[in-house]
């Protein structure tokens, strides 16, 4: 029995060695916002991923581009002798989650306040090798 687990535990290694996500925690932008763009890169190819982040127009695509980038440099540092190119790496996901919410009252007339919520987002990248590549 003890064997048995040892070979799990060492396939489970081979598997998490394969991964690498980054963070990027209470980013200032609404989630709805930040969920359109990344829509744009789920599931993609690495490469195809940060061509599409780099021209984007809207302000979320330069924190995901550098949150991608970071994910990969987490990924190089896990797997030093593996080539990027050839492991074929591909967003596996990409997760937008509601972050802290700044509450915040504007005057409105007649003596009242409306209340504004300046929303925040979570987000988590997660890179994997795709041994089988696809063009």
């Amino acid at each position: 029995m003890g064997s048995r687990k040892k070979q799990m535990a060492d396939t489970i290694k081979e598997v998490k060695k394969q991964i690498a996500f980054a963070k990027l925690n209470n980013c200032p932008t609404s989630p709805r916002k930040m969920r359109l763009v990344a829509d744009l890169v789920r599931g993609e190819r690495v490469e195809k991923a940060l061509s599409i982040l780099k021209f984007n127009q809207k302000e979320s695509s330069g924190k995901l581009e550098k949150l991608l980038l970071s994910a990969i440099a987490n990924w190089q540092s896990k797997n030093e002798e593996a080539n990027i190119e050839e492991a074929g790496l591909v967003v596996k996901e990409i997760r937008v989650d509601g972050g802290a919410m700044l509450k915040r009252l504007r005057p409105a007339p007649q003596g009242r306040a409306h209340r504004i919520r300046k929303r925040s987002n979570h987000v988590t990248i997660v890179v994997g090798a795709n041994n089988n590549t696809q063009s």
